[in-house]
């Protein structure tokens, strides 16, 4: 089953988290738990789900943070996922574009490269340039 696969009906998710349902549809009004909806409009959860319950309970009960608190904290865990995709991403695009600068260096006839002469930078020194007075 996968991850994301909405299957469970209200009682069901309540049950595997050990909430009551109503419970279920106060986080899913703050915005806590957004579960998936069949066509009627009712709640589908999915293991992903259920597993955040669990985590919404845990944080709320062992390490006592309010509901404000741990809406804050899972909206942050999902930006941190995000921006860990992103740089993996990223990661991946460097490794492939250095391949490539790699690939184009190498197809480089071996008798132009000793025509190329690496170019200095041009430098930012300022030079403070006065006339002479004594003239």
């Amino acid at each position: 089953m996968a991850e994301d696969a909405a299957v469970f009906v209200i009682s069901v998710a309540a049950e595997l988290a050990g909430m009551h349902a109503q419970t279920l549809r106060q986080y899913d009004r703050l915005g806590l738990v957004s579960p998936g909806r069949t066509a009627g409009g009712g709640r589908r959860y999915s293991p992903r789900d259920v597993a955040l319950l669990r985590e919404v309970q845990r944080l709320s009960q062992e390490d006592g943070v309010n509901l404000a608190g741990i809406k804050r904290i899972i909206d942050l865990e999902s930006r941190v996922e995000a921006l860990q995709a992103r740089v993996h991403e990223l990661l991946e695009e460097l490794e492939m574009s250095e391949t490539r600068r790699m690939a184009a260096e190498a197809a480089v006839p071996a008798g132009y490269r000793r025509d190329l002469v690496p170019q200095r930078r041009p430098s930012s020194a300022l030079v403070v340039w006065r006339p002479r007075t004594d003239r």
